[in-house]
Order: C-alpha cells, then structure tokens, then sequence
C-alpha cells in the first residue's frame, strides 16, 4: 500500500474520526442504542483499517500486541471490579444502587458507565489480538 497515497491519506483523516465515534458510542449507550460492546468492536475495527492499508509491522508499533491484550484482561478486571465494589457496599454483585450512597440514581449511572467501560476495554483488546494473530500468520501452503 505504500504507493497508494490516496489510502494512506484517507486512513490518516479517517481513523481519528472513528475512534472518535467509538467514543461517542460507548457515552451515548446510556441513552439509546450502543454501549461498550459496539464501541470495543468500532474502536478496533479502526486499528484494523489502519493496519491494512499501513502494514502489521507499522500498527504492531502503534498498539503491540501485549498492550492489546493488557487491554482484554483490564476491561474484565474494571467489570469484576464494580461488581466486587457494590458488594464490599453491602448489596449484591453490580447492584450499582450501592456505588453512592447519597443517591442511587447516580450510583446506577456511574456502575453502568463503568461496566459499559470494562466492555468496550475487553473488546477492544481481544478484537484485535485475535486480527493481529490472523494477520501474522504465514501460508502454509506455499
């Protein structure tokens, strides 16, 4: 891809834009359709384009491998973390009424929005282990 300007061109204005609407997804999943799946999944999906048109090697620099997969597994330690939090409270697993004691309206904000963080964290790192792993390997065949 490296004599394809346009594409190198276009993925540079591009990703910045799509990450950024991951973000938007994963914020505005509180109020409608999105949240951290959908976000994990789009946050990826632009470390893949950048890694198509840029080569494994250049987004290998970019995002290595072990920093991807630190990612899945501190996505699911901020999931099991919330929960363990609302139970330390006193209340059970996520019941995120017991994150603020003033006022549980705000404590099922915030347990959400942190769950729906842990989500996003976890996949975005395991979508792009498991591309990283499928882009590295070498044929077999020939």
């Amino acid at each position: 891809m490296e004599d394809n300007v346009i594409l190198r061109v276009a993925t540079k204005i591009l990703t910045p834009y799509i990450l950024l609407f991951a973000l938007y997804v994963q914020f505005h999943g509180d109020y409608g359709p999105g949240g951290g799946f959908q976000a994990g999944v789009i946050f990826a999906a632009g470390f893949v384009l950048y890694t198509l048109i840029y080569g494994l090697e250049t987004a290998r620099r970019v995002l290595p491998l072990k920093f991807a997969a630190l990612c899945g597994a501190l996505g699911v330690l901020i999931y099991a973390g919330v929960g363990i939090a609302t139970m330390m409270k006193g209340g059970e697993f996520l019941n995120y009424n017991y994150l603020d004691s003033h006022n549980a309206e705000h404590g099922q904000h915030l347990g959400i929005l942190l769950v729906e963080l842990g989500v996003l964290t976890t996949v975005f790192g395991v979508m792009v282990v498991i591309f990283y792993s499928f882009a590295g390997r070498r044929d077999i065949q020939s």
